[in-house]
């Protein structure tokens, strides 16, 4: 792919770069659209990740199984980086194919989309079988890699391993196919559901050095950012946990309408000017 980056792609793919690199911990926190990327961005945060299910919520579709479609993730992650002036990696999730020259041409459209970064996942989409055999995963990843590695900016690729969250709690397996994805050459490794001091130091100390993310907001996991980075955690991301928070309050508020004919919802709101102000 003939593509060359803009001067604003380069510094925020060099800025995300070395957000993984310096020492201590940050959040990547997970907009759903444009709207909340630019508010998340105002609160002080560095970087943001896109959601798959937050945006398959805003687009009255299901999360999973492909639902969202390559055009339409792309188009949201347009929105966000458009929207401000800081590192967005995106949720690619299994990238929109099983082979891996399909997962290599997804991180160049990726990257032509203005993203600094991204991620993919060992999943087949299909529930009866969810995740995809070791060597073809590897190999998966290897071309993600090789993509990556052909862009004249530094593209950060999350290479994740989902038998945790799919039914399969193996964590034998899971820290097998981290440890073989970071050999590839990922740049940050996943595996969403893990959640105990004890599987996150075993990750941790198996890809090491190359940094891991962590998921919160997902599961019964209530370590704090503090903990987390006495682990060894590098990163922390929210997936749908703030579209889900945003969308509780809003159906929470619809409900007492309708049900009870009241309004008490609405103290508790931040104000019109507040927002509207975020914007101008």
């Amino acid at each position: 792919m003939d593509f060359q980056p803009d001067s604003s792609q380069l510094a925020k793919a060099q800025s995300f770069k070395s957000l993984h690199e310096r020492s201590g911990i940050f959040v990547v926190p997970n907009p759903w659209d444009a709207g909340s990327a630019k508010m998340l961005q105002s609160i002080g945060f560095e970087a943001l990740a896109t959601t798959s299910a937050g945006l398959a919520f805003s687009l009255a579709k299901a999360d999973g199984e492909g639902s969202v479609t390559l055009q339409e993730a792309l188009g949201n992650a347009r929105s966000i980086v458009s929207a401000t002036n800081i590192p967005v990696s995106a949720d690619l999730e299994n990238g929109y194919g099983i082979d891996p020259e399909v997962c290599a041409e997804t991180i160049l459209l990726a990257a032509r989309a203005g993203l600094a970064g991204g991620s993919i996942e060992d999943t087949t989409g299909r529930p009866e079988y969810p995740i995809l055999p070791f060597d073809l995963s590897v190999e998966r990843v290897k071309a993600a890699v090789k993509a990556a590695k052909s862009l004249p900016f530094p593209f950060m690729l999350t290479a994740r391993a989902e038998n945790l969250i799919y039914g399969r709690p193996d964590l034998k397996d899971t820290i097998k196919r981290l440890e073989a994805f970071a050999d590839a050459g990922a740049d940050v490794l996943f595996a969403p559901g893990i959640k105990t001091p004890h599987e996150i130091a075993l990750v941790v100390k198996a890809v090491a050095p190359r940094p891991v993310s962590i998921v919160m907001g997902l599961n019964n996991c209530d370590l704090s950012l503090n903990q987390l980075e006495d682990l060894g955690v590098k990163r922390v991301s929210l997936g749908s946990s703030l579209a889900r928070a945003a969308y509780s309050a809003f159906i929470n508020g619809a409900k007492e309408i309708f049900q009870h004919g009241t309004f008490n919802f609405a103290g508790n709101a931040i104000s019109y000017a507040e927002i509207n102000k975020l914007f101008k």
